[in-house]
């Protein structure tokens, strides 16, 4: 399964639970997605507040499932091509110095 597979996946989930209608409680926007994506990183995020070892692998895992979805739906919602984008930061990348 590749990003196009998953992005169809998430597409399908939000379409079942209405979210891509007007009138939503949930309305797939740029903006709204952009926003729940920054709260989801923030969770990952507290999975090392206090510490640097992962006390809950699953529940870490979830986290990042999370941030992910969320990032292939705002890439979709915003008609970016992620696969495309990633190949193409990935070289940009490799062409910079880093320290």
């Amino acid at each position: 399964m590749d990003i196009s597979d998953l992005t169809k996946k998430m597409d399908g989930f939000v379409h079942t639970k209405g979210w891509h209608l007007s009138g939503s409680s949930r309305p797939q926007t740029p903006r709204n997605l952009a926003i729940s994506l920054s709260l989801e990183s923030n969770e990952v995020l507290e999975h090392f507040q206090w510490d640097e070892t992962i006390k809950d692998r699953n529940e870490l895992a979830n986290e990042l499932a999370d941030v992910a979805l969320y990032l292939f739906q705002l890439a979709s919602v915003a008609g970016v091509d992620l696969e495309k984008a990633i190949l193409n930061k990935l070289e940009i990348n490799a062409a910079r110095d880093w320290d």
